[in-house]
């Protein structure tokens, strides 16, 4: 039987027409991927920061290992309020930076000083095990769960015996709190970690958002630039407190900005250690507080990130460094290893929410 006119025109176009249509559908996917650029080439880790004590003083550390929730022992401790147990920043109190923790790998111990507040004693000082026990945290902490931005999570409290002459230095009661990388009660990424965004469910500690931090030496470069004609003045990259620190490309700064996902490469034969780069790290001012020092610029270099990184259209009222991560693949970290971007994107979004 002869085909019906109209069935005919259907498949003449679909012999035709279809295949013309699939081509520039393709042609214009492939150029959809190709605006945000060529991935960058390969650089390497030329620093590795821990931050034991949330908003305290860092460690710079030749190596480190990645957990899920981020570089063991980052952000584990906190200092909070008494009696609300909500989180203590450098943003309300410079000072914190004072308060250093130091890590004995042979006895795996911290050890947290401070200066002392009045004449009578030289420092602050106390020790606690870095990984401890469930049988030690049952015996010297008892649990509370500690507010952190707008969510509560469970946290062990240390004994006022140890933190309270930490009283005098802030200047009002405190407790620590401490909150294992494995736990009973996870606290659950949000914002561009939220489960619906990153696509499987991922927490942290006591970040204020991701695991990681990603921080770019070469953009760290370009700022000093801008900082150095305008005030005579140069920072240091611990000021922004990244965990991972990339050497980066000299001739593009703020690559960083289109990274989705990066690949750092262990020894040969070892699996590469995979993370998913969720946004950037819109800026408060802690990066105006000296990290020795504790002492706050005034303007700086705030005023100057203000003028050009106010970049992401999730969250234009604030500038941006460095790059949050999420974890995919964990391992030993060393300096020197090498780092690569294996996807980018111009669809970065910062999605406000803490």
């Amino acid at each position: 039987m002869a085909l019906a006119a109209t069935t005919q025109i259907a498949v003449i176009l679909s012999i035709f027409i279809l295949p013309i249509l699939t081509y520039l559908y393709f042609n214009n996917v492939e150029e959809v991927k190709s605006t945000a650029g060529p991935l960058p080439p390969a650089t390497e880790i030329t620093g590795l920061f821990i931050h034991p004590i949330k908003s305290c003083h860092g460690l710079s550390v030749k190596s480190a290992k990645l957990l899920p929730t981020g570089l063991d022992l980052d952000r584990q401790w906190m200092w909070v309020s008494y009696p609300n147990y909500e989180f203590l920043t450098i943003r309300q109190n410079s000072k914190m930076t004072l308060i250093r923790p130091t890590y004995d790998e042979k006895t795996d111990t911290l050890t947290v000083t401070a200066p002392a507040p009045d004449s009578i004693d030289e420092k602050l000082e106390f020790s606690i095990p870095a990984h401890p026990s469930k049988e030690w945290l049952d015996q010297n902490t008892e649990e509370h769960s500690a507010k952190i931005w707008s969510t509560t999570t469970g946290t062990r409290v240390y004994s006022t015996e140890m933190t309270g002459p930490f009283n005098k230095f802030f200047d009002k009661e405190v407790r620590l709190v401490y909150k294992p990388p494995v736990s009973d009660d996870p606290r659950p990424l949000v914002s561009n970690g939220a489960p619906k965004v990153l696509g499987r469910d991922a927490s942290t500690c006591f970040p204020d958002l991701m695991p990681v931090l990603v921080g770019n030496q070469s953009s760290i470069d370009e700022l000093n630039t801008r900082l150095k004609a305008a005030e005579d003045l140069t920072i240091d990259v611990r000021r922004f407190r990244p965990n991972i620190l990339v050497k980066g490309d000299v001739n593009a700064p703020w690559d960083e900005d289109r990274w989705k996902t990066v690949k750092i490469t262990p020894k040969a034969g070892e699996n590469p250690i995979v993370l998913d780069i969720t946004q950037r790290c819109a800026r408060c001012q802690v990066p105006n507080v000296h990290p020795d020092s504790a002492e706050k610029h005034k303007t700086q270099p705030w005023d100057a990130l203000m003028k050009y990184r106010r970049i992401d259209e999730g969250i234009t009222y604030k500038p941006c460094y460095g790059m949050l991560a999420v974890p995919k693949t964990v391992g030993d970290l060393r300096v020197g290893m090498k780092f690569e971007v294996t996807e980018v994107t111009d669809k970065h979004r910062y999605i406000a929410g803490f």
